[in-house]
């Protein structure tokens, strides 16, 4: 890696000029190679490295993050600067220092808080990626529309195209018919959502201010993001506690709460393999018992 382009783009983007002192990977990711890059005037930055191929997913992510930040109300690291040096894709962002913790109540009050910005249609002005499976955003007014055609409907769809039928599919074809039904006396707002919350992607400062980041941003039913910090836990009483006393959630919730964490129990099937095909099977059972 060419880490003196690196440092041209960093003092460009930042007007202080950066001299590149020591370099060290960081432990953590399963998409990218991460490094702290370390300078001779004692600032430290943070890179992500991919193939130069996935240059859109950094755009993408600094976009989100960009879009996180304006709203001023959860932490996120700024980015600074993102480009391609040879064969790799890179993307500079502010190095913070942190700590994994148990998401807790800080966290949930500035969650609900951020929700409140809304947009006027469901998705985003670009697509981006939750993990590396692409992400579509084109926006939409229908909620109903954009959950079948862009979350459901392109996961069953990917996951036909990589060998997977019979009940998967079947059982697919039914809840894209009929999951309408659970939005008979609800109709959600299009609130901004970091996307893809789950307890790897927030921890906190030394002081105890919650941070968040690797999103994948877009506006939608903020029931979708309360959904995914409940599918692999890390998130406390507290923090649920602190939302609900911001903004408290439909009672219809705990029903849908299946219907938004099957979006990303088939993106874990196309991802990694079989191994979530029953997961996602009983889900889609349990879905369909609720509508008939």
């Amino acid at each position: 890696m060419d880490w003196n382009r690196i440092a041209e783009r960093i003092t460009v983007a930042t007007g202080d000029p950066f001299v590149v002192e020591a370099c060290a990977a960081v432990g953590g990711g399963c998409i990218n190679e991460t490094v702290r890059l370390s300078g001779k005037d004692g600032r430290e930055f943070f890179v992500k490295l991919n193939r130069a191929s996935r240059m859109e997913m950094f755009a993408a992510e600094a976009e989100g993050l960009r879009e996180i930040r304006e709203n001023e109300t959860v932490r996120a690291p700024e980015p600074i600067c993102l480009g391609v040096s040879g064969e790799s894709a890179w993307l500079v962002l502010e190095y913070l220092p942190l700590k994994g913790a148990t998401a807790s109540a800080p966290l949930g009050s500035a969650l609900a808080r951020m929700h409140r910005r809304t947009a006027e249609a469901f998705g985003w002005t670009r697509n981006n990626t939750i993990g590396s499976t692409p992400q579509i955003n084109s926006l939409s007014s229908d909620w109903i529309v954009f959950w079948r055609e862009h979350r459901l409907g392109y996961q069953l769809r990917l996951a036909e195209r990589k060998g997977y039928s019979g009940r998967l599919l079947e059982q697919g074809e039914q809840l894209l018919e009929s999951f309408s039904g659970l939005f008979t006396t609800y109709q959600p707002e299009p609130s901004l959502l970091h996307g893809d919350l789950w307890s790897g992607n927030q921890a906190v400062l030394p002081s105890g201010e919650p941070v968040i980041f690797d999103p994948a941003v877009y506006y939608g039913d903020r029931e979708a993001e309360i959904a995914m910090t409940e599918l692999f836990g890390g998130f406390s009483r507290e923090f649920y506690a602190a939302y609900e006393e911001v903004w408290p959630l439909d009672e219809g919730y705990g029903v849908r709460r299946d219907l938004y964490n099957l979006y990303h129990i088939l993106n874990h099937l196309n991802l990694f393999g079989g191994g979530y095909l029953r997961q996602a099977e009983r889900m889609m059972q349990r879905l369909l018992s609720e509508l008939h």
